[in-house]
């Protein structure tokens, strides 16, 4: 098929708007109600559940079936744990980031009552100057902590800025968008996916486009610590988790790619709608791998493991360095796009 009108700065400018919005699973509030008034910028309307999950519902020209397209607007971060009597904070992570690669990085703490206030993660070590073990020492969360740029000297000291345990801490994600068409930043996972969504949504408005069948379009925001998608509309027959593809050993994915997941950590998925989405890439000549994920699992596990009847499937666009400091390039985004465009108005 022909795809006309794929915005590409819409869909680069949203990646990067949603990527430096800090939403970490847990507090995903903020993001939620700024995607609100992008989505009604479009002419749709999203609504939120109780647990924070926002939905849209885009009218098809058949009831027969309802497709569901969910990404993950949560990130990793971490969270206060502990003030040490020298006035730095321990902290343990939410989801999993890769530990090493946060020595040395930006953060922002945020308060219980709104306060903002910024540090470093580092090594227990962090001179070399000073410490034998600077380089050797282990980077994990008993040997790290965060430097706030406060002047505190003790406990009591970052006490009285507000600063207590459970206490949010956002990763600076260092955004970058390169002339050559590269995504670098942390929470490409599943921020990138999450604008290939707000692309699909503006390709149909653009293009006076209506789907085959009913859609329904699911933000989750818990999908980091394994709860994503557990509830999604009732009616909906079959989803497609849209999340990053996996790069790296024994894998055929690269930064160009739209990843189709076979089969990851917690089963296969839907043999027929995988393959439906095979065909269509070969039949649009788009750039594609099919690959088994190692160490991963999706909304649709989580909607399956919640007992929906839905079949499952799982794309996204190719991701190298996942959980660190990230990368893609447009181009995955652009055939995850086609994808999606190519499956929702398939008869």
């Amino acid at each position: 098929m022909n795809f006309h009108n794929i915005d590409k700065e819409y869909i680069l400018s949203t990646a990067k708007s949603l990527m430096e919005f800090h939403s970490p699973s847990g507090f995903c509030h903020e993001i939620i109600e700024e995607m609100k008034s992008w989505v009604k910028e479009l002419g749709y309307e999203m609504t939120v559940n109780q647990k924070g999950c926002g939905f849209i519902s885009i009218a098809g020209k058949s009831k027969d079936r309802v497709i569901g397209l969910s990404s993950h607007v949560d990130t990793l971060g971490a969270m206060v744990r502990s003030i040490t009597s020298d006035g730095q904070l321990k902290f343990t992570l939410v989801g999993g980031p890769i530990v090493p690669t946060l020595d040395g990085e930006y953060c922002q703490i945020k308060t219980r009552d709104g306060k903002l206030y910024t540090g470093t993660f580092l090594s227990t070590s962090p001179a070399v100057h000073v410490f034998k073990d600077a380089s050797s020492k282990p980077r994990d969360t008993e040997n790290m902590t965060i430097r706030i740029d406060e002047c505190v000297k003790s406990k009591e000291d970052v006490e009285n800025l507000g600063i207590m345990p459970g206490d949010f801490i956002f990763i600076e994600p260092k955004t970058t968008i390169t002339p050559s068409g590269f995504i670098k930043s942390r929470f490409i996972d599943d921020k990138g996916s999450v604008a290939c969504l707000f692309g699909l949504m503006k390709y149909l408005k653009d293009n006076n486009l209506t789907p085959e069948y009913d859609l329904r379009i699911v933000f989750s925001v818990y999908e980091e610590v394994g709860h994503g998608s557990s509830n999604i509309p009732e009616d909906i027959t079959e989803l497609i988790a849209v999340d990053m593809g996996c790069i790296g050993d024994d894998l055929s994915c690269t930064e160009y790619d739209v990843s189709i997941c076979a089969k990851d950590s917690a089963g296969p998925y839907d043999y027929n709608m995988t393959s439906t989405l095979i065909n269509l890439a070969k039949d649009n000549k788009l750039s594609f791998a099919v690959d088994i994920y190692p160490f991963y699992s999706s909304d649709v596990r989580a909607a399956l493991t919640a007992g929906y009847n839905i079949k499952g499937a799982l794309i996204g666009p190719g991701v190298h360095a996942s959980h660190g400091m990230e990368r893609t390039h447009y181009f995955a985004f652009e055939n995850t796009l086609k994808l999606l465009i190519s499956y929702i108005t398939l008869k």
